[in-house]
């Protein structure tokens, strides 16, 4: 599996987009570590990563607000074990379900997979709050802007353009931007 590269070879796996959220504990060292174990999965290599940015949480509001970021990957695994390795890393890090939309000590989500449009048992992708979520869509645009959703053929761009959530975005700290 792979595309042709400039140089005639071939370069695997699929690229794939990794939403990275927190509000318990140190929810800034949690995305840091969270990014760290992400690289570390067997067939993952990281690529980048957007800023760190502190956004008000959907849903109950009596919680703290969120760390949250985006991370590109390049994978040679399925979705569904992409999907396996992310909810392992969360179990690792302490993460226990609970409510929804409530505070969690780590988040990861498979937010986009290539061009791929996934309809499965506990996996959907493209996620299916990405469009309506603008701490996605900012850390998201800032390394994709021209993506195109698989399932709406809108760039990220467009869908944060004409997004009607109006949630508070800041940008948090601007040192987890990782280039490889």
């Amino acid at each position: 599996m792979g595309c042709p590269s400039p140089g005639g070879g071939a370069v695997a796996g699929v690229v794939a987009f990794i939403g990275i959220g927190a509000n318990m504990g140190r929810p800034a060292a949690a995305c840091r570590e969270a990014l760290v174990k992400l690289a570390e999965i067997p067939g993952v290599r990281l690529l980048r990563a957007s800023p760190l940015y502190r956004t008000e949480p959907v849903g109950p509001q009596e919680q703290a607000w969120f760390i949250n970021a985006v991370a590109e990957i390049r994978s040679d695994l399925s979705p569904r074990e992409l999907f396996t390795a992310l909810k392992e890393i969360e179990r690792r890090m302490g993460r226990i379900a609970g409510t929804k939309w409530g505070p969690r000590v780590i988040d990861l989500d498979l937010l986009l997979y290539g061009q791929e449009v996934v309809r499965e048992e506990g996996l959907v992708i493209p996620h299916p709050e990405l469009h309506r979520r603008r701490f996605v869509l900012v850390p998201l645009c800032g390394l994709a802007s021209y993506a195109i959703h698989p399932a709406f053929g809108v760039t990220i761009r467009g869908l944060l353009d004409r997004l009607e959530d109006t949630a508070r975005v800041e940008l948090y700290d601007n040192g987890l931007g990782v280039e490889k």
